[in-house]
């Protein structure tokens, strides 16, 4: 399944590259495209294998996100966000999930973490109402997983000091408004727009509690990890953004300068440029590599390390990050004036970078995290988790 779903992945790069100013410009992936990666499961690589899923594990789509994102930040993204939010499709019974996505089921969604409304505790469920930004990949989900805080008879659900009690509820994009609202600097092909829903009724079947077991056993599932699993793929989209910023540098100080006949690559600033960033982006890569594979052989084994390597994946993830922009940036500025150009492609994977560095996966925020997790300190860090 592996080797399949890779060579799947890089079977369809040529029509991503041939879309390339589609994509940037229409500001989602072309129909054709999301329909030829959707049929190969490369948006929902975590989907269980119950639901005709391939059930992957981390580090095989890790590779496929990075093979799709060294040609295009946008699509990787997608394959990336998709694939983390129908992962949460485990948390629900097969019989709800061929409810929402059919029979046999063609789960594809998107959504968002944040809590942009309430679910209303009512007979039978819950009624859903609000409005959720930053939906990548909307343009081509059937599905959304909208997080909500919980309101019942009294008022809002809180816990006991105070926080918001939330609900995921999954509702058929159908049934809402889309909202076009990313007018971005980069990342054009997230399509990461809102959507709206008023007074939605929802069935509890088709609602979940993040922190509860899943419905599907397989340690890919394991609430306490499941977000690491999911931003694997952010450090994979960058690493391959970075990959692809490489190659893009390559062929302009290969091919000549606007101002010298002497080629970049034969200037030494330009090879100390070069090999410094070889080696951040395959330092990041290993790194992340060898952290998330360890917390997945924890995972597996269900050994009482779990949460300690946990730490160290989410400095390998934040640090991956956090570096791939380091690399486009020490590129963008050794190829001096050509980079400023679309048609050499750096200025995308440029423009790409700093948009999805953005992501709380990659903040510094994870840094001081795990400095204070390992110090036996208080973890007062804000995070996701």
């Amino acid at each position: 399944m592996a080797k399949t779903l890779l060579q799947s992945a890089k079977k369809l790069l040529p029509l991503i590259r041939a879309n390339l100013d589609r994509i940037d410009s229409e500001c989602q992936l072309p129909p054709e495209l999301a329909e030829a990666m959707s049929q190969k499961g490369l948006f929902g690589l975590y989907v269980p294998k119950a639901l005709g899923g391939p059930e992957s594990d981390p580090i095989t789509a890790f590779h496929v996100v990075e093979a799709i994102s060294s040609v295009d930040g946008s699509t990787g993204w997608c394959s990336f966000n998709g694939t983390a939010l129908t992962a949460a499709v485990s948390r629900i019974t097969i019989a709800a999930a061929k409810e929402l996505f059919g029979d046999p089921p063609e789960v594809s969604g998107s959504g968002s973490a944040r809590s942009g409304g309430t679910a209303t505790v009512v007979d039978g469920g819950y009624t859903v109402t609000g409005r959720w930004n930053y939906l990548s990949g909307v343009d081509h989900a059937k599905c959304l997983f909208l997080n909500c805080d919980l309101v019942d008879e009294k008022g809002p659900v809180t816990t006991e000091t105070g926080a918001p009690v939330t609900r995921v509820a999954i509702v058929p994009i159908e049934d809402g408004i889309v909202h076009t609202t990313w007018i971005t600097m980069g990342m054009r092909g997230t399509a990461s727009n809102d959507a709206e829903f008023t007074d939605l009724f929802v069935p509890a079947s088709h609602t979940y509690v993040r922190t509860e077991p899943p419905v599907h056993e397989n340690p890919l599932y394991n609430p306490q990890t499941a977000i690491l699993c999911s931003w694997t793929l952010a450090a994979a989209n960058a690493l391959g953004m970075a990959r692809g910023a490489m190659n893009a540098f390559m062929d302009i100080a290969t091919t000549g300068s606007t101002t010298s006949p002497k080629l970049l690559r034969d200037r030494t600033t330009v090879q100390t440029t070069v090999g410094e960033c070889e080696a951040i982006i395959g330092a990041g890569r290993s790194y992340v590599l060898s952290a998330v594979g360890a917390m997945w052989e924890s995972q597996v084994a269900k050994t009482p390390d779990l949460m300690d390597k946990a730490v160290h994946a989410r400095l390998a993830i934040a640090h991956a990050i956090r570096q791939s922009v380091k690399v486009v940036d020490m590129l963008f500025y050794a190829a001096g004036t050509g980079a400023i150009h679309r048609s050499n492609g750096l200025e995308r994977f440029f423009r790409d970078l700093h948009v999805s560095g953005q992501h709380i996966s990659g903040l510094h925020s994870n840094y001081e995290l795990g400095g204070q997790l390992l110090l036996g300190a208080e973890p007062t860090a804000p995070t996701y988790s």
